[in-house]
């Protein structure tokens, strides 16, 4: 399986709060980010990763290329407006079977993780998502499911469902079809991908990743190590 890693935002808020260092080299364990992410993939056995950068940071783009040597790498160097975007850009790189994509500030159990991959490995499901009960979102998209976990809708409100999408995406290639046909109409969300996945007929599992957060304020930098470490 093939894995992705969009990585091309430009980190603005944590520069706002005085963190110097660009967003995917912020350290997880002593290690940056986007490397322990491509580790982890590698850890699942992937066959390559794909890795969409802005650009803007040289030493993101000389970390990456670095790390190459060792790891099967796809490097994109674009800038984009959307996460939507630049799945899109990693589309020609994640085969034609089945991939997993996350953002490079999305961080987890490495062991809740390989339980995942290897949950969807053998399933004939269209895709299988990462959830948490962990609320750590400015405007968390509530994941509403069955009672084998079978994903029925993606909500904005609250209401009464336990789960939060956490940005994981495990996926069948088929799904970057329906993405090409969002862009093409304009709709630049990934929220609103996940809706058309399920409007498209496909059969959506959700993964309980425990406490999953993203790391877009100085703040989460410790509830990030703090998850790391809970391997």
């Amino acid at each position: 399986m093939r894995f992705g890693i969009i990585s091309a935002g430009e980190g603005s808020r944590l520069a706002s709060e005085g963190f110097s260092q660009p967003k995917p080299l912020v350290p997880i364990g002593g290690v940056p980010m986007i490397e322990r992410l491509a580790r982890i993939f590698m850890g699942c056995g992937a066959e390559r990763i794909a890795v969409i950068v802005n650009g803007e940071s040289t030493e993101t783009v000389r970390l990456i290329q670095n790390l190459s040597v060792e790891i099967p790498i796809d490097l994109v160097v674009k800038k984009t407006p959307t996460p939507m975007h630049s799945l899109m850009e990693l589309a020609p790189f994640l085969g034609q079977d089945r991939f997993c994509v996350t953002t490079v500030d999305t961080i987890f159990s490495q062991n809740r993780f390989k339980d995942m991959m290897r949950e969807f490995a053998p399933t004939r499901l269209d895709g299988m998502m990462g959830v948490t009960r962990f609320v750590d979102d400015e405007k968390p998209l509530y994941v509403d499911v069955d009672d084998e976990m079978k994903i029925t809708g993606f909500l904005d409100e609250m209401g009464n469902f336990k789960f939060v999408s956490a940005g994981i995406y495990a996926l069948r290639a088929s799904a970057l079809d329906v993405l090409a046909k969002c862009l093409d109409c304009g709709q630049t969300r990934m929220r609103f991908f996940q809706r058309q996945l399920l409007e498209h007929g496909m059969e959506l599992k959700a993964f309980d990743m425990g406490k999953v957060v993203d790391v877009d304020h100085v703040g989460d930098i410790e509830k990030a190590q703090t998850i790391a470490m809970e391997q």
